[in-house]
């Protein structure tokens, strides 16, 4: 019901599943019927879905959002035939920007894979609560997003560091590692959100979880190779 709900992954899919043309409609600035200002929050996060559909060859002009109210059907009507025929104009998906069907769908795959790194990533800029509206269009750059990509982070953990005490494992809240009792630990890359919990849970006396920007991540140990084999402790006779 409120345009704050819009995520960054609902756009993204719209797209990956053959939209040409993605519109949000919220509510006025300032009247926000929940008195959460989550308009806000859509205006901020549409802005910065834009700068991403650029650095991966997208006319930004295919997502648009408008506010209004509930009686202004006349205007909402304009707005969207406006929008409408911008999006034909554009073209179909990818075609209209000369790209491969095949790398549009592999680009949206991978951006949509980074959408909990890039929320978290830019969580205070999307939180901001401005009260000039120009400055919206101010808060996110196209080197920022370049740089964004540039330098995504990953985390790595260190086997011959792991202790297999299971910390990380228990708290990790994608359950992207794998592991168990007396087994390395491992992160499963395609499920990690890059939330960097692993990283603040493992004891500083381990240091086993690395993070890596930028670089790509070292291949995961073998599962034949996971056994811890720890050293049985001396009792005095």
């Amino acid at each position: 019901m409120c345009s704050g709900r819009v995520d960054l992954e609902f756009v993204l899919r719209a797209f990956s599943n053959g939209m040409d043309g993605v519109f949000i409609g919220g509510c006025r600035l300032n009247e926000c019927n929940y008195t959460t200002q989550g308009n806000y929050y859509a205006l901020s996060m549409a802005l910065l879905c834009k700068k991403i559909m650029e650095h991966i060859g997208l006319n930004p002009e295919r997502l648009r959002i408008e506010f209004m109210s509930s009686a202004d059907g006349i205007l909402f009507a304009e707005i969207v035939n406006d929008f409408r025929k911008k999006v034909q104009e554009l073209g179909p998906l990818g075609k209209g920007e000369g790209i491969e069907e095949n790398e549009l769908e592999s680009k949206l795959q991978e951006v949509t894979k980074l959408v909990p790194y890039i929320k978290l990533t830019k969580r205070e800029k999307l939180a901001l609560h401005l009260d000039n509206i120009e400055e919206y269009n101010k808060l996110y750059t196209s080197d920022e997003i370049e740089e964004l990509f540039r330098e995504v982070v990953s985390y790595y953990i260190d086997p011959a560091k792991c202790q297999a005490c299971m910390i990380c494992l228990r708290r990790c809240p994608a359950e992207a590692i794998v592991g168990g009792k007396n087994l390395i630990h491992v992160i499963d890359q395609d499920k990690c959100i890059k939330c960097g919990t692993c990283f603040e849970a493992c004891p500083p006396r381990f240091g086993a979880v690395t993070k890596i920007s930028g670089e790509p991540v070292p291949p995961p140990i073998p599962e034949e190779e996971r056994t811890i084999v720890r050293k049985a402790k001396k009792t005095n006779s």
